[in-house]
Formats: structure tokens, C-alpha cells, sequence
């Protein structure tokens, strides 16, 4: 399979050196910095590294009928989902990505009804990806990505009924020598939790609240302990209710109160607009101006120490009729990734996952047409390879409540 990978930042790099070690994949990599790709691409003597702006569909629509490739890979940040999804589908090869086209909060009332919803605009062009025979596969990261498997493996194996999805993210990472450092895209967390978070039930459909509402302590497994998780906005409140029927579905996201604090902080200061402001006749994006006074978390594994966990907390009926609770879940080791890979655990657990699916779509054991997510492909084929790939997940169960 000869794929085309846009973006070789952290997320990028780490793909690059999962798919060295399989024999499946040949890469093309691509990115706006060309001395970027070319170190992504030292993973394998075969990969081959371009300049490529990933605003250009026609550029990337050529990039992959001169390379013959058959899939476009996208690792880049959410701003540049739709003229890729567009390259691909006018290329006419599959496209898969980890964060889908972004959202526009209602005008009126953005803390109670949505607006332009993550991913509409890839869902308003499923047919003509079905026409051209082609899979969009959107959101096939770790979240979203993972934990849409895992809904769809609880559904399928697990439970006969299901009251509530809840995708459930918690770290006890620490980086040394900083005040401040996020361990993934800064514009894509702000973009995240300073949205309205989305919410869905199955009497109201999908609606809003605001910013970290609904705190709640989770308890975390291998030792990371409780953690207080707030809601944010996430695709996988606008993915599961699509193929997986359930009750309720949440996601809520890990921040701790210093990062919150720094989060509302830069909002009040107008620092997450993305609009361009005028400084001393340049024009600039405040958000662009943050990420790039912080350090790039690519470069930050060798500074980081500790365990980040991802899942989906799954609540309902089991297969016997009885109550269940059960938290699928993966563990990504900090150590161990650095040690295995040279990525950090992080954008290393993100990468892992498209690498795995588009190996599924080269043996055939994915397919399909259209725009799909993860919950819409069988789940155990994935899951199986991912503890092939040698890094297992895992499935606690827990006491239901009122049991």
C-alpha cells in the first residue's frame, strides 16, 4: 500500500516509524517543512519526503497520481481537514485522518444548541465518496479512533443494552523544566475545550453546555489514579450515535485546574481567536503566536515521565441480563515508547491506531464506501492486531452503580 502522509510533526513522525516495522506500507511523506519530512522519513530508506502545503488540493490531488499512491493519511491539525478530504476524493483514493472538519458554534445559544458540528461538512460529501467507491475513514486516532472501537466491541460483545458511552481520558504525565508544556497540539486543545462541549442523549439528540462543565472524579487504571475530568468538545459524541446505540454519550477530558486556568486564561486575552490581528503591519493568528511560544511536544519525550491512559467507559445491560460496568482501555507508557520508538507516549498512542487501520485495509479485513467512523468497521480485527502490535488493551470491570 503506497500511502501519502501530510504532516510530519510529532503525530506524523510517530506513524512514520510504526509503519517502518510493517511490511504493508510505503510512505510518502509531505509537510510544509520540507526538513521536517525528510526526518520523518528517516525511519525507512524507501520513504520519500516532499515540500507540500496542505491548503493546496490541486498540489496534493497531483502529489498522489504522480506517487500512484492509494490512501491519504492526515496529520495534520483540523484546519486543514477538508481541502485534504477533497484532494483525496478528487485523486479518487481512500483518506483517513484523526480529527475530523471543524465546528461553528451557534450563533444565538452555543451553550445549549450546536451549530455547525464537527465532521458535518465531511458527512455532507459521503455520497459522492460512495459514488467514487472510495472510504473516508474519519477519526481513526486514539480519541477519537480507539475509543469508537471499543463502543463498537462493547455493543457487539459486551452488552445487550447500553445507557451510556462515556470516552474517559486521564494522564499522571509530568514534563521537567517547564511551568507550561502540553504534550499534544496546543491549537487543537484549545480548539477542544474551549468549544461547547456537545452532548448526546437518545430523547434530545445532540446539544451543548459550556466550557468544563460537569466535573466528575474518574479513577484511573495502572496506577494513575483518580482524576477530575470535565466535559470538551470530541468527535466521538458526534461518531458513536451514528452506528451504536446507546442512551447517552459523553466525553470528558482530564485537564487538572492549572491547565484549565492557562485555557480561560488565553481566552479572555483573546489569545485562542484564529483570525489574524495586525502586529507592527504583519498579520498574525493569536493562537499561532501561543503555539509557537511553546515548546513543540515532539520534541518533549526525552523531558517526560509517566503514563497516559485513554478508554470508554461503558454502563448498562450485560449479555445475561444483569447490570454491568466496564472500562476498555489502553495504556501508553512513556518510557516505553520513547525506549521502543523515540516518540512520546502521546502522539505515539495516537499514531499507533491508523497505522493499524489502514493495515486492515490492505488485507482486506476493512473496507467499505463513503465516510465512515471506526464504530462502523468490526471492532475485534483491530483489537487483535493492536495487541500483535504489541501493545495490548485491556477491559476492567467495575461495580455498577447502585450494585
Amino acid at each position: 500500500m503506497r500511502i501519502l502522509l501530510v504532516g510530519a510533526g510529532g503525530v506524523g513522525t510517530a506513524f512514520a516509524r510504526i509503519a517502518a516495522r510493517r511490511p504493508f506500507a510505503e510512505l510518502v511523506i509531505g509537510d510544509y517543512d520540507l526538513a521536517r519530512a525528510q526526518r520523518a522519513a528517516a525511519a525507512k530508506d524507501s520513504y520519500t519526503a516532499v515540500q507540500l502545503d496542505a491548503r493546496d488540493e490541486a498540489a496534493t490531488a497531483a502529489l498522489l497520481a504522480e506517487h500512484h499512491c492509494d490512501v491519504l493519511m492526515n496529520a495534520t491539525d483540523p484546519r486543514f481537514v477538508m481541502p485534504l478530504f477533497r484532494a483525496a476524493l478528487a485523486a479518487k483514493v481512500h483518506y483517513l485522518d484523526m480529527a475530523m472538519s471543524l465546528s461553528h458554534p451557534d450563533p444565538a445559544q452555543p451553550y445549549a444548541k450546536t451549530g455547525v458540528k464537527l465532521g458535518d461538512e465531511q458527512f455532507a460529501m459521503s455520497a459522492q465518496w460512495e459514488e467514487a467507491g472510495k472510504l473516508a475513514l474519519a477519526g481513526i486516532g486514539v480519541e477519537p479512533g480507539l475509543s469508537d472501537v471499543f463502543a463498537r466491541y462493547a455493543a457487539d460483545e459486551l452488552f445487550s443494552e447500553i445507557r451510556e458511552l462515556g470516552v474517559r481520558d486521564g494522564a499522571n504525565l509530568a514534563v521537567a523544566g517547564y511551568d507550561f508544556a502540553p504534550t499534544f497540539s496546543i491549537w487543537t486543545t484549545i480548539e477542544e475545550c474551549l468549544n461547547p462541549p456537545v452532548i448526546w442523549e437518545a430523547d434530545r439528540g445532540w446539544f451543548t453546555t459550556p466550557p468544563f462543565s460537569e466535573p466528575e472524579t474518574f479513577n484511573f487504571p495502572a496506577g494513575i489514579g483518580p482524576v477530575e475530568c470535565v466535559n470538551v468538545e470530541h468527535e466521538e459524541v458526534l461518531l458513536m450515535p451514528r452506528w451504536v446505540k446507546a442512551k447517552r454519550v459523553t466525553f470528558k477530558y482530564g485537564l487538572g485546574d492549572e491547565f484549565i486556568g492557562v485555557l480561560q486564561t488565553l481566552h479572555k486575552l483573546g489569545l485562542d481567536r484564529t483570525d489574524p490581528v495586525s502586529v507592527g503591519g504583519a498579520q498574525v493568528s493569536p493562537r499561532d503566536v501561543v503555539a509557537a511560544c511553546l515548546p513543540d511536544p515532539a520534541t518533549l519525550g526525552d523531558k517526560m515521565t509517566g503514563l497516559t491512559c485513554a478508554g470508554t467507559w461503558v454502563t448498562g445491560t450485560g449479555k445475561d441480563g444483569a447490570p454491568r460496568e466496564v472500562y476498555l482501555y489502553h495504556v501508553a507508557d512513556n518510557a516505553q515508547t520513547m525506549a521502543d520508538y523515540g516518540s512520546q507516549a502521546v502522539v505515539w498512542q495516537t499514531a499507533v491506531n491508523p497505522v493499524i487501520a489502514l493495515e486492515l485495509m490492505d488485507s482486506g479485513a476493512w473496507s467499505g464506501a463513503g465516510v465512515l467512523g471506526p464504530e462502523a468497521l468490526p471492532p475485534r480485527p483491530f483489537l487483535d492486531l493492536l495487541t500483535e502490535y504489541g501493545s495490548p488493551w485491556a477491559c476492567e470491570e467495575r461495580t455498577p452503580a447502585g450494585g
